[in-house]
């Protein structure tokens, strides 16, 4: 059975759009798209007269070889986010098939799945946030079309053991897609399980440049997984989803230099967490700081609400997280500068004296 029998039967069919910028050709006078023949003010020389390559070749080499797979492995899109909606649709039709989540998690995948009408069913997380996953492969029905995996978890910040993520691709084989999501798989020791997509057509994994490479602001996420599925989703993909200043930022911070510098900024992140980990910990209104693997630590605060609004008289805006399940007492607190980290310390001493 190909992965391919997963997905709706008339996406698989679906003449996809083909854009102006895909039958460009190589030409040299462009009158083909109807866009404007001058640039606009301040445009740097990007030419964002013009329409951009749906799938630009130098990012894609880029990004291919940051992740190790083939460009054929590879989809580029706004965000992760672009990449979980598509799946949605490619993969299940509205109104009988299902996605299979374990909460807490990234909320999108719910929202995604409830746009298109397609049903969500829940898998908890154990007390401790591990995956439990005999009952995930015992809730899965044969409507549900797609399984998604976050690790490190967002927002406990635990990781899904590489053990795990195996045994339930080569479970699902022929029953359902299994996405894992890797956006912050850079601050973890874990390595990534793309390496497993060559073994596993049903596997995918989504990876983003929205953290660890610091572009939250330019979009640019990827998904990751065999050369069919990519197929499949450039069916359906918006005719120019990468718009070229987002393009150009992402080639910047790939560039040599770019990377030598977000790695050393990763670096201090990790430390950083070591050290508001602890710190956090000797706090009397803390409660719980949960290891995390992630950007981010989540912290069980004795009275969560007065420690929120308390901090964002400071200024420090953090995630509220108490409306998720086992967590109703907890804040996410992103890892910042060094600076930023010790005037959250500050703050919350002044809270607990």
């Amino acid at each position: 059975m190909s992965v391919l029998d997963l997905a709706r039967p008339e996406i698989r069919t679906l003449q996809p759009y083909s854009s102006a910028r895909m039958e460009a050709g190589g030409g040299q006078i462009m009158l083909n798209a109807n866009e404007s023949a001058w640039e606009p003010t301040g445009d740097a020389g990007l030419g964002c007269n013009r329409y951009p390559d749906p799938q630009p070749d130098a990012l894609l080499q880029s990004l291919a070889a940051l992740y190790g797979v083939r460009r054929e492995q590879l989809f580029v899109g706004r965000g992760s986010d672009e990449a979980i909606d598509l799946l949605v649709r490619a993969f299940c039709r509205a109104g009988e098939d299902a996605v299979l989540i374990q909460p807490p998690t990234f909320g999108m995948y719910a929202v995604s799945a409830r746009i298109q009408n397609a049903a969500v069913i829940e898998v908890a997380l154990a007390a401790d946030f591990c995956l439990d996953v005999h009952a995930l492969l015992a809730a899965v029905t044969p409507a549900v079309k797609l399984v998604f995996l976050c690790t490190p978890n967002n927002p406990s910040g635990k990781s899904i053991p590489r053990a795990d993520i195996e045994l339930l691709a080569k479970a699902l084989a022929g029953k359902a897609l299994v996405v894992v999501d890797e956006a912050y798989v850079e601050f973890s020791d874990q390595r990534s399980v793309v390496d497993l997509i060559e073994r596993y057509e049903n596997l995918a994994v989504l990876r983003t440049l929205s953290k660890a490479w610091a572009l939250a602001g330019a979009r640019i996420g990827s998904l990751l997984a065999g050369p069919e599925v990519i197929a499949l989703i450039r069916r359906i993909m918006p005719p120019y989803p990468l718009p070229m200043p987002c393009v150009a930022a992402a080639l910047a911070e790939l560039s040599p230099s770019g990377q030598a510098m977000a790695r050393e900024n990763m670096a201090i992140v990790r430390e950083q967490r070591t050290i508001m980990r602890k710190a956090l910990a000797r706090l009397p209104c803390v409660r719980e700081v949960l290891p995390s693997d992630a950007n981010f630590l989540a912290v069980r605060f004795d009275d969560a609400g007065t420690v929120y609004l308390r901090l964002l008289q400071a200024g420090i805006v953090v995630r509220d997280i108490r409306r998720y399940p086992t967590l109703q007492d907890a804040l996410r607190i992103t890892i910042g500068t060094p600076e930023e980290n010790a005037r959250v310390l500050t703050v919350l001493n002044k809270e607990s004296t």
